[in-house]
């Protein structure tokens, strides 16, 4: 197999990464313009909601019910400086505010009380 048609097997795997990830900007665009305190928070939990299941259960992706709001704003301010490898969660915290990044933590961190 050459390096062409590997590179090409390897690039197809990503378009749900690339879809997710659009999907999520998207929706955190749409919705943060518009939200605004308690409300904000609920509204981009949505869009963690997506991938991140919030009732606490585990399918793969760790659940992010039941983190404090502290370890959730760490989490994702250091996704946003790179320091965490993940290009979904850096995509998306880099879309984020610090307000917004404050606002969801608190948000999620409430729903695991």
């Amino acid at each position: 197999m050459t390096a062409k048609l590997r590179n090409r097997r390897v690039f197809s795997t990503r378009p749900v990464a690339r879809s997710a990830i659009a999907t999520a900007l998207v929706l955190l665009f749409s919705q943060s313009g518009a939200a605004v305190g308690a409300d904000q928070g609920a509204q981009l939990a949505a869009t963690c909601a997506s991938c991140h299941r919030l009732d606490g259960h585990d399918k793969g992706i760790p659940p992010i019910i039941g983190l404090g709001e502290q370890r959730l704003s760490s989490a994702l301010l250091a996704y946003r400086g790179s320091e965490s490898p993940n290009h979904i969660m850096h995509a998306i915290a880099l879309s984020l505010s610090d307000e917004e990044i404050a606002s969801v933590a608190r948000y999620v961190a409430a729903q695991g009380k």
